[in-house]
């Protein structure tokens, strides 16, 4: 780091010049160097616009070892950022560009990853390799990446690019359970931690599950490492997910307890699609075919897929064991607004800054909504709509399935989190069962 060095006795008046021309470099401390001399660190691109009295004797030196000054200490990695390209663009800095800089981020090991509006300014594109190190350096990364819009494949497949390094495989943990992917061909979603978190709490010892979307483990792996599922069969169609999901599963010691089915679980013959709710009557028609070669196994299914899971009900509905068991199914659904009641607290997120985001920018539970409504402890008439209406679907593709009644119970509803305005990421918990006679 470039600093002026001058003896004792001027170094309070030359520390004062310094920050009055703004040459000053904030980020460090003064340090004694040999000779007895206090060196002032300096700002580098503007060591050419040094302009100092002849009363104030000193020479430039270099400190090999800067060592931070209280105030850096105390900054944030975003602020730290934001003072970092500051500098570097000097009189080109503008607000506009300021708006351009990344507030949170999520981070994966030594990679951090940036939301889809950062740095999208022609000017950044200019700065191209310098501007990357500097960003990674500041946030503490040795890889950078970006995400786009999720793309419209089915498959929630990230559009994710990676600005700075050459592996794109990362790994995070969470609760415990170690996750291993490709950036940018697998989505993570930390947001859905505390959904996680249940799973992992529910009392599952003894019991097969059915993983109808599997992903790289999100669900599985909580069912197997924490719940103590005795078996699962994991159904993933995307194929970078089930390369990650097969290492998942041997990072977690658990391989020996899960099968891995590759391939499209919701796919049924055109005859078989699902159609709209009917009553159930006295002579079904003939029992539903499905791709999927399971039949009769789960004590337990997960159905993780949003926007919506219908698609893959009936393959649940053929899975499930025929004294029955618990369908785990994710849904969002559209809520009317509705003012909280006064003597309810709502949290809601600061102006501008994403919900999980800690005061350095750091997401630890980003939503997929980050800034969005925060949710109601509360069920709303409309999760309770939806989940009596899939309630009643379930209960006619049971019969229709088994030519006899079932009945379905609601044990919960889970609010997820908040996916867009007025639209919920709910888990309905349904518990499904032959009628009695």
């Amino acid at each position: 780091v470039p600093a002026l060095a001058t003896e004792p006795q001027f170094a309070q008046r030359l520390r004062e010049h310094l920050e009055e021309e703004q040459l000053l470099d904030g980020r460090y401390r003064l340090q004694e160097v040999p000779g007895g001399r206090v060196a002032l660190p300096v700002l580098e691109e503007k060591l050419s616009q040094l302009r100092l009295p002849p009363e104030m004797p000193c020479g430039l030196v270099r400190i090999q070892d800067p060592v931070p000054s209280r105030a850096a200490r105390r900054q944030t990695p975003a602020q730290k950022l934001r003072d970092e390209l500051r500098r570097l663009l000097g009189e080109s800095w503008s607000e506009e560009l300021e708006r351009d800089v990344p507030r949170a981020w999520q981070r994966h090991g030594d990679l951090v990853l940036l939301s889809e509006d950062s740095f999208r300014a022609a000017l950044w594109e200019k700065l191209g390799t310098v501007l990357w190190e500097m960003v990674a350096s500041a946030l503490g990364a040795r890889r950078l990446a970006r995400r786009g819009r999720i793309l419209p494949d089915g498959m929630r497949s990230p559009s994710v690019t990676l600005l700075l390094g050459q592996d794109s495989w990362v790994e995070h943990v969470d609760n415990g359970i170690r996750y291993t992917f490709d950036v940018t061909k697998c989505m993570f979603s930390p947001g859905n931690i505390t959904e996680k978190l249940r799973v992992a709490s529910l009392p599952c010892s003894g019991e097969v599950l059915v993983d109808l979307y599997a992903g790289i483990g999100y669900f599985t792996l909580p069912y197997l490492v924490h719940a103590a599922a005795a078996f699962a069969h994991a159904c993933e169609w995307n194929g970078h997910a089930v390369e990650a999901l097969r290492r998942n599963l041997a990072l977690n010691g658990v391989q020996d307890r899960c099968r891995v089915h590759h391939g499209d679980s919701r796919q049924v013959s055109s005859a078989d699609r699902p159609r709209p709710p009917r009553p159930c009557t006295a002579s079904p028609s003939p029992p539903l075919s499905f791709q999927l070669e399971l039949r009769n196994v789960a004590d337990r299914v997960n159905l993780g897929l949003i926007p919506s899971s219908e698609e893959g009900w009936p393959v649940a509905c053929r899975v499930l064991k025929g004294t029955g068991g618990v369908l785990h199914i994710h849904h969002n659904v559209e809520t009317l607004p509705a003012p909280a009641p006064p003597q309810t607290p709502v949290l809601r997120a600061e102006r501008g800054s994403p919900e999980g985001a800690g005061s350095d920018g750091e997401v630890q539970h980003p939503t997929e909504d980050s800034g969005k409504e925060t949710l109601v402890a509360r069920i709303r008439p409309e999760w309770q709509r939806w989940a009596e209406a899939t309630a009643a679907r379930i209960r006619g593709l049971l019969a229709e399935l088994h030519g006899q009644p079932w009945r379905t119970s609601i044990l919960h509803i889970e609010a997820v989190k908040s996916y867009a305005p007025h639209v919920h990421h709910l888990v309905l918990d349904l518990e499904c069962r032959p009628a009695l006679p």
